[in-house]
């Protein structure tokens, strides 16, 4: 209360009177102790460790590391604790900032920092704090109060959420980011805990949202306890799944957009679990890789997807080409082109059935040697080479030139919205472009809507790919999505021809 009352703007109002009744009560002395003692005192309020104090100290603090981040949770867990109320922690995680630091550079990634934290800072309170902890990473810490349950909490990150994803316009264009928050308050922390443990738990909170999905939020409960713990003897039983050929890919359908025919299929890894179903690849392809199994994995997805590929020939359904994801261990292993044609000469595949994609980040940053070599291995061998999430990787025209490339496909955040947002169909309608002009086929990646999936026809992309169109399924589902398909394309064909 006297911390209040002393450092509120109406004391500049009182300092002349209190001045002036000083020197007529008690003269020279009164007044010249008086000027004396008000800096003073107000010296010792800036400097205490109350909370005003602390929200002083970390105005101006954009970027903290995590151990100051972790002092300055403790403190104001402490601060709340000694009100008998309550604080809490938020993280945020700004997704697609590593993309555009890959794609745009860092100045631009830097400024749209800059641009994140103080739209943060202004949904927040003039008493909450936030900052910055790591690339793309933000902290709010919410001053102590009375109402700070689950639904409220809900509620304020919910509106943080949509205020930090509006559009973000700089000198480069607009730019859409996700935003992934993990929450815990105080609140709901076991007795005996303290700022460390509220830290910890947010960020438990922000990895199962990361991990769920896009612009997800989740609160801390004790319950992710146990998920956690049922995490990690997941992952602990990772291996014996592929060895048990419990993973497997699934496919996910392209489709040109001139013909609306299928023109390939994606195998995407997943892992069919007998008790807990299936498991999304974010959270065991870590473990296989850490294991060093990435290449085991990738004999299994090319046996199954060449299975499948024969079976769908075998049941008379046109499916051109599957195209496999190489990670950077494959692609750098010198064997990899002579077990590839003995795979294919297997299967009696000509290896133009096969597409093999590579990540843009992979090729921007090992533009020549051994991965460069075999990609170009592959091309001369017949296989047809993607350049997959371009746009995100920072590659250069010189690196595709020495590079054999068949086809760009082009990351989600280049599509997402393009029929609503005439900066995306600009940036988009580039893109395209630069493809015609290099000779390169185009398909675009996470079509979400059937206005997308026509805008892009309109501009001239060759292929599209995404949920709007179909989502990944085993291939016997496939084989009966593909006969589906084929049958409204014969409609509509007919119709057509009726209608002419």
């Amino acid at each position: 209360m006297l911390e209040r009352w002393m450092l509120g703007p109406h004391m500049l109002a009182f300092l002349p009177a209190i001045s002036l009744a000083g020197f007529w009560l008690g003269g020279e002395l009164v007044l010249l102790a008086i000027s004396l003692t008000i800096p003073l005192i107000y010296g010792l309020l800036l400097t205490s460790d109350s909370p005003a104090a602390l929200r002083r100290a970390r105005s101006g603090q954009d970027l903290v590391s995590m151990a100051t981040a972790q002092d300055l949770a403790e403190q104001s867990f402490e601060h709340a604790r000694d009100a008998e109320m309550h604080t809490a922690c938020l993280l945020l995680e700004a997704e697609g900032l590593d993309a555009i630091s890959r794609r745009m550079g860092e100045d631009v990634a830097e400024t749209l920092r800059v641009l994140f934290l103080h739209r943060l800072r202004e949904l927040l309170r003039p008493e909450d704090s936030a900052m910055r902890i790591g690339d793309s990473r933000f902290m709010a810490l919410i001053a102590p109060g009375l109402r700070l349950d689950l639904e409220a909490l809900l509620a304020l990150a919910d509106r943080v959420q949509r205020g930090l994803e509006e559009p973000a316009a700089t000198d480069t264009g607009v730019h859409y980011l996700s935003v992934a928050v993990g929450f815990c308050g105080s609140s709901r922390l076991r007795a005996g805990s303290d700022g460390a443990d509220m830290l910890d738990c947010a960020q438990a909170a922000l990895r199962e949202a990361i991990e769920n999905a896009p612009s997800a939020i989740r609160p801390w409960s004790e319950g992710m306890r146990a998920e956690r713990r049922a995490r990690n003897a997941l992952l602990s039983e990772v291996e014996t799944a592929l060895a048990k050929g419990q993973i497997q890919p699934w496919y996910q359908p392209q489709l040109c957009t001139s013909t609306g025919e299928i023109s390939g299929v994606e195998a995407l890894v997943r892992w069919m679990h007998p008790q807990q179903g299936l498991v999304p690849p974010a959270r065991f392809l870590g473990a296989l890789q850490e294991a060093g199994r990435m290449e085991q994995l990738g004999d299994a997805v090319l046996h199954h997807s060449l299975t499948a590929l024969r079976n769908w020939d075998q049941a008379g359904l046109h499916i051109p080409r599957v195209s496999i994801n190489f990670s950077e261990m494959e692609l750098r292993n010198p064997r990899l082109v002579d077990r590839l044609k003995w795979d294919l000469d297997r299967f009696g595949m000509p290896a133009s059935r096969l597409g093999v994609e590579v990540l843009e980040t992979v090729i921007a940053e090992s533009p020549e040697g051994i991965i460069a070599r075999n990609i170009s291995a592959l091309a001369r061998l017949g296989c047809r080479i993607d350049l997959d999430d371009f746009g995100t990787g920072h590659a250069s025209i010189g690196a595709l030139r020495r590079v054999t490339v068949h086809r760009l496909k082009i990351d989600r955040s280049f599509v997402t919205r393009i029929d609503r947002s005439e900066d995306q169909r600009r940036m988009l309608a580039a893109i395209l472009g630069l493809a015609d002009r290099l000779g390169l086929e185009t398909v675009a990646e996470g079509v979400e809507s059937g206005g997308e999936h026509a805008l892009l026809a309109q501009l001239g992309c060759d292929h599209a790919q995404g949920f709007g169109i179909a989502r990944p399924m085993p291939a016997p589902q496939l084989a009966e999505w593909a006969r589906a398909h084929a049958l409204r394309i014969a409609e509509a064909q007919k119709l057509g021809r009726s209608n002419g």
